[in-house]
């Protein structure tokens, strides 16, 4: 249950991380199972809505990751080491996301996406996978958010 908007704007942040989670976990389940957004939204809205506090949001990032993740990981892979798909799992999936919320979600703050994508990756992955992470995400935020990144350094 969320505690209501706390920010100015409307925003729960808690709910966004809440919605931040499940999200990861619907886009590994659809890398793994092959399902696709629409029923990768509709089981866990089913299973856990109780817990996807802002389901809005939640299935913006499913659906877009669905939708977007052959532009998404062609716009990562200068940032990568390897193939994306030689990536773990969990956080190839929090790429995808943080990725699509770079792109495509401008009223979210470049660091308020790094930032949840560490916490959520320390969390659900790798014991290392967060270092990796804030790497790439580092780098291609300087990229596609170079004006707010800039005046971030300001």
């Amino acid at each position: 249950m969320s505690r209501g908007p706390s920010r100015r704007d409307g925003v729960d942040p808690v709910a966004r991380t809440r919605s931040r989670r499940r999200a990861l976990q619907a886009v590994y389940a659809m890398q793994l199972s092959g399902v696709d957004a629409k029923n990768a939204i509709a089981q866990f809205a089913h299973e856990q809505a109780d817990e996807v506090a802002d389901l809005e949001y939640f299935e913006d990032l499913v659906r877009g990751v669905g939708t977007h993740h052959k532009a998404l990981d062609a716009a990562l892979q200068p940032f990568l080491d390897r193939d994306i798909e030689e990536v773990d799992a969990i956080e190839r999936a929090m790429l995808r996301i943080a990725a699509y919320e770079l792109r495509h979600r401008p009223d979210v703050p470049y660091r308020v996406v790094i930032d949840e994508a560490l916490k959520t990756v320390k969390r659900f992955g790798s014991e290392h996978g967060h270092t990796y992470v804030n790497g790439v995400l580092d780098h291609a935020a300087a990229e596609w958010r170079a004006v707010e990144v800039q005046a971030g350094r300001g």
